[in-house]
């Protein structure tokens, strides 16, 4: 339509220019003395127009002339960086397809080239470090930082990724203070920023970061659970000589955060530390709010080797636990056990028994054959003792 429009307006034109002239009787006089010319005035703004025409060709065709070594110099320079770029992304993709060596050879390529210095060099320097060429590595780390300033925070960040790899966790560390002082912390350099302090063993930091993280959805609930959960049990672990700050510590650790591995060792941390008291509470708050899924026999005979505290209303405690798990051979053991502390002999014997019955154990055995004792029935406890060196081989 539009090349349509241009054809009728030509020969609307061209139509004018035709009447116009049909129409139009001028002359122009041209006086040179001696000599006189008479030229029709059309004919004259025909010439004009064909010098002007004939003198914009000349110049055109000068200035090409001329121009031509600039034209040649920037074609020659054009096609440089277009083979640069094509270098450059050569070293990208052998970098994703691990071929190392090309890709740092590459990259060097497009780095003396010119081309996107800064992150030629990262390339490079990621290639080298997985060559682990430790020299090279650091050389192209160096450009990274000088030739672009661009990349400063891009150099801090494989920096921080390259030395958690080689287990550098304070050169990673420092890497990372650097780059919260530029340009803050985001999710991926908080990612670091944790594996740098879980491989330093700052616990107290992972656990801050992890809930950071978690707030921002950046990590999955599962992976929040078991690093929390072995941030817990270090600092657990850091603390089991100490009952003050072992008690302190465990007040503050979230209910979210309490799972089954916590609980188990907190709770050891604090028999050992002869703390029976508040390893019970532990205890029973973890067994009284798990569900069917959730139950823990390993707490549940832990609590039965509690010897401080009143016993009594510990054994109530755990029958009421019982009618919802009858079938929890550690529980029973357990029961066998405090009944036992209380001279309860007759219970803790059936406890004992029904132990046995859900799964012959060589504990529950063992605990028989000392009641047994206690209760001078010589010969029945040596057959149980004799189970569990049977088990025991087995």
């Amino acid at each position: 339509m539009k090349g349509l429009f241009w054809i009728v307006a030509l020969f609307g034109l061209a139509v004018a220019v035709a009447l116009g002239a049909r129409l139009n009787d001028g002359y122009v006089l041209l006086v040179v003395p001696p000599w006189r010319a008479e030229v029709s005035l059309n004919l004259l703004i025909v010439a004009l127009l064909g010098l002007f025409l004939v003198f914009y060709a000349v110049m055109r065709l000068l200035a090409a002339t001329f121009g031509l070594p600039r034209q040649v110099a920037e074609y020659r320079a054009r096609r440089q960086r277009e083979r640069a770029g094509l270098v450059f992304q050569d070293a990208v993709r052998f970098l994703f397809e691990g071929r190392f060596g090309q890709a740092m050879k590459k990259a060097g390529e497009a780095h003396a080239a010119g081309t996107a210095p800064g992150l030629s060099a990262l390339i490079a320097a990621r290639a080298a470090q997985r060559m682990r060429e430790t020299e090279k590595q650091q050389y192209w780390l160096d450009h990274a930082r000088t030739d672009d300033p661009r990349t400063e925070a891009a150099t801090l960040m494989l920096d921080a990724e390259m030395a958690n790899e080689e287990r550098r966790f304070a050169d990673a560390l420092a890497a990372l203070d650097k780059l919260q002082g530029k340009q803050g912390r985001h999710i991926a350099a908080l990612r670091l920023e944790l594996r740098a302090r879980q491989g330093s063993g700052d616990w107290a930091g992972v656990l801050k970061l992890v809930r950071q993280l978690a707030k921002r959805d950046a990590l999955n609930p599962e992976v929040v659970r078991e690093i929390c959960t072995q941030a817990h049990l270090a600092l657990i672990g850091r603390q089991a000589d100490d009952r003050k700050a072992l008690s302190a510590y465990l007040r503050e650790v979230p209910a979210g955060e309490r799972g089954r591995r916590v609980v188990l060792a907190a709770a050891r941390a604090l028999a050992v530390l002869g703390a029976d008291g508040e390893a019970q509470k532990l205890i029973e708050s973890a067994l009284e709010e798990a569900d069917a899924d959730a139950w823990q026999p390993t707490l549940a005979a832990l609590y039965g080797r509690l010897a401080g505290g009143e016993q009594t209303a510990r054994i109530a405690r755990a029958e009421t636990w019982l009618l919802r798990h009858a079938d929890d051979a550690q529980l029973l053991i357990a029961l066998g056990r405090m009944c036992q502390r209380q001279r309860l002999w007759g219970k803790a014997q059936s406890y004992l028994e029904a132990s046995l019955s859900v799964g012959p154990t060589q504990e529950a055995h063992l605990e028989l054959a000392r009641l047994l004792d206690q209760q001078e029935k010589p010969d029945e406890a040596n057959e149980h003792y004799r189970a569990s060196a049977l088990l025991d081989t087995h």
